[in-house]
C-alpha cells in the first residue's frame, strides 16, 4: 500500500521544490509533476510530488490521517496491528519463517 501525504509548495526550483506541512519543510522532486506552482497543495510519496488536490481535499486527508493516529494512540497498536505483515519480523512478505 502506498500513501501520499498533502504537503503545500513554498519554494520551487527548475525540477525539485520545497514542501511544508505544520511546520515541517521537506525537499521534494518535481519530475514527476512539473506543473506544480508555489502554494499548490501536492500529493507527497517518497520524496516525490505525484499529484495536485485542492486546500478542501488536503484539509480533509489531513484530518482523516489524525484519526488513524489518534486511535493509534489510544489502542496502542497500528491501525493494521492485527494484520499478520505487521510485527517483529515482517517484512514485504510478511512475518519471518
Amino acid at each position: 500500500m502506498c500513501l501520499a501525504i498533502p504537503m503545500r509548495l513554498i519554494e520551487r526550483r527548475e525540477l525539485d521544490g520545497t514542501v511544508e506541512l505544520r511546520g515541517v519543510t521537506r525537499g521534494v522532486s518535481l519530475m514527476l509533476f512539473p506543473e506544480a506552482e508555489l502554494g499548490d497543495h501536492l500529493l507527497v510519496h517518497a520524496g516525490y510530488a505525484i499529484g495536485r488536490i485542492d486546500e478542501e481535499e488536503a484539509r480533509l486527508t489531513l484530518e482523516l490521517l489524525d484519526q488513524v493516529t489518534a486511535h493509534d494512540e489510544a489502542t496502542g497498536g497500528g491501525a493494521w496491528s492485527d494484520s499478520p505483515y505487521s510485527g517483529p519480523g515482517a517484512g514485504p512478505r510478511g512475518p519471518s519463517a
